[in-house]
């Protein structure tokens, strides 16, 4: 999904990534993307290194049940099996 806004940036900053964008030709917006994905990436990663042992089991637990196929039955049965 892509959501277009328009952003004011700083000039300095902004001359900057057109040199950037020079430099490692590409455009100011493929710059600018990997800039704030690189930015997002560092902030999970900074608040998974604050999370206790039970808060990271839960979050590895709620990532695999979203990966779960949710139009998959199991019967209370197998669930008991399993847990043997």
């Amino acid at each position: 999904m892509t959501i277009r806004k328009n952003i004011d940036i700083d000039e300095k900053v902004l001359t900057k990534v057109k040199l950037l964008s020079a430099f490692e030709e590409m455009s100011v917006k493929t710059i600018m993307e990997k800039a704030v994905s690189f930015y997002v990436e560092y902030k999970e990663n900074e608040r998974l290194k604050t999370l206790s042992e039970e808060e990271k089991e839960d979050l590895g637990l709620l990532l695999l049940m979203q990966q779960a196929d949710r139009k998959k039955v199991v019967s209370r049965e197998e669930i008991m099996n399993a847990l043997d």
